[in-house]
């Protein structure tokens, strides 16, 4: 009976301090028309600390929705253009020689804000890469002899564009790992179109409002991590992570030589943590079996390697996860 007490309290308590993310979908509703998977999707990253990676064709409003998420928190936003002669100092900033006062000075570069873009990451070479890699796992940067801490809340959210592939510089499997959410955007639907057509032929954009500050959020994760995961629920998510690793141990031998590695540890803790934030925005207390397959093709569709026998037959990592989905067990 108190535990069934502790997880009424526990949902009373996250009904009443998740109220804001209807305020902030309210908002982004105004500036961004559909996408709701995008803005969900940023959303739980902010809410469990981590950072998210965006596939998507140009022109479907990555840069508007992040922007417009910093506007509501009242955050500093940084948007980094990857191009292939940027340099790491470009990025976290250098050492400047000042004649007058006959000394090093250090200029921060544009990492030390709240919320960045990094366009096009795919662009530039893997010294800028790792630079921007190291400040997301360190969540510091070191700038001469000394380690600067970087602002809290810090969401990054790199884009890649899967058109083009010349003069890039594909992310390496072990970095892209490092990223919590991996979500591929699609065109929006005819009559979203009419509506993004019509606001932008307007004489007036729509703006945002300022509702939250930085500790709002901080406090937030918080309450986030106080979301109640049942002992089934961790089964369950270790389960689908294991089959992506011996797909043969849950009935899945067809997949067995479709797979060259699975989900790490990291993917285990990521899905966790993405079903928390996903039934905080639902606003509920625990975690149920629906919070953790919403938020699973996001999660692992980057942890998982396909052999060519994969690639020979169009299998994509899309298809493994459905179909590890349909199989493994659910609670």
């Amino acid at each position: 009976m108190s535990v069934e007490l502790n997880i009424r309290e526990l949902n009373e308590k996250i009904q009443k301090e998740s109220s804001f993310v209807e305020m902030i979908n309210l908002e982004m509703e105004k500036v961004i028309v559909g996408q709701k998977h995008l803005v969900e999707s940023l959303m739980i990253g902010l809410l469990s600390n981590g950072h998210i990676l965006l596939e998507g064709v140009p022109g479907l409003a990555k840069t508007l929705a992040i922007n417009s998420l910093a506007e509501t928190i009242e955050a500093k936003f940084s948007r980094i253009q990857f191009t292939p002669d940027l340099l790491p100092a470009d990025l976290v900033g250098t050492m400047i020689y000042s004649l007058k006062n006959e000394d090093f000075t250090v200029k921060k570069g544009p990492i030390f804000s709240n919320f960045i873009l990094a366009d096009e990451i795919n662009r530039s070479p893997a010294k800028v890469q790792s630079a921007l890699l190291e400040a997301m796992a360190e969540r510091q940067v070191t700038i001469g002899d000394t380690s600067y801490k970087l602002d809290d809340p810090f969401l990054v959210m790199a884009t890649q564009n899967p058109l083009e592939q010349e003069g890039t510089y594909p992310l390496p499997e072990a970095q892209v790992d490092r990223f919590m959410l991996k979500v591929v955007i699609d065109y929006p639907k005819k009559e979203e179109e009419k509506l993004i057509v019509r606001q932008n032929i307007a004489k007036v954009f729509p703006t945002v409002n300022k509702i939250l500050k930085p500790q709002d959020i901080i406090s937030a994760r918080e309450v986030v991590k106080d979301v109640y995961v049942d002992e089934k629920i961790e089964r369950y998510i270790i389960d689908i992570i294991f089959a992506t690793r011996f797909p043969e141990d849950y009935g899945l031998e067809n997949l067995q030589n479709m797979i060259s590695y699975g989900g790490s540890p990291r993917a285990s803790i990521s899905l966790t943590m993405a079903a928390k934030a996903y039934a905080f925005i639902k606003r509920r207390g625990y975690v149920v079996p629906e919070d953790v397959r919403a938020v699973c093709h996001d999660v692992l569709r980057h942890r998982i390697g396909l052999t060519y026998e994969a690639e020979a037959e169009n299998l994509t990592t899309e298809d493994i996860i459905t179909e590890i989905l349909n199989k493994v067990e659910v609670p």
